[in-house]
């Protein structure tokens, strides 16, 4: 359900420009170099009602699927099999990416991160009632790597071999992800 001010999504695709962070190997967590992180501040409007069906419909929408609700969780972790998107609900957090030598960013309802296979997350602090909605491209599911030094090679492979997505999660075909992602 969009407000009444609201305007439509494939306008919105245009106005919304997402931060942009290309976050390096630090030795310890591959993330990526190739595909900068993205934060959509503010990017999807929130219903009273079930805020993260707003995300779910949204991501299936756009072909990233598998979605779940919860957290994020409070240590440093990575995928190398698929990109993710974090889709913030309710509540605030202070999430930190990249590892510990990436960026530190507050995070809030209706925010949007997508994060490239590799790149580190992990939730520094949150609100009781926090909660984000998660989902995969391309029906690809994530393994869960940890910077431990035996999970590379194995998982620099399989981030090189991870498909760009056919559509940006929050704002579609007319999105800004395809354009920032190319390689």
């Amino acid at each position: 359900m969009t407000r009444q001010n609201d305007p439509p999504k494939t306008e919105r695709a245009h106005e919304i420009e997402p931060e942009a962070h290309r976050l390096t190997d630090d030795e310890i967590f591959p993330n990526n170099e190739r595909l900068p992180l993205l934060v959509y501040p503010n990017a999807v409007p929130l219903p009273d009602q079930d805020p993260a069906s707003a995300f779910e419909k949204r991501f299936a929408e756009n072909g990233w699927s598998g979605s779940w609700r919860n957290g994020i969780f409070t240590y440093h972790h990575y995928h190398s099999t698929a990109h993710e998107v974090l889709g913030v609900y309710r509540g605030t957090a202070r999430v930190r990416l990249g590892g510990d030598n990436g960026i530190e960013r507050s995070l809030g309802p209706g925010d949007v991160v997508v994060i490239p296979a590799g790149v580190a997350h992990k939730n520094l602090e949150s609100s009781s009632d926090f909660g984000v909605v998660g989902a995969y491209p391309g029906g690809k599911g994530p393994d869960m790597n940890y910077g431990d030094p035996e999970e590379r090679p194995a998982a620099d492979r399989n981030i090189e071999q991870v498909p760009l997505p056919d559509k940006d999660p929050a704002l579609g075909e007319n999105g800004p992800l395809r354009r920032l992602w190319t390689v």
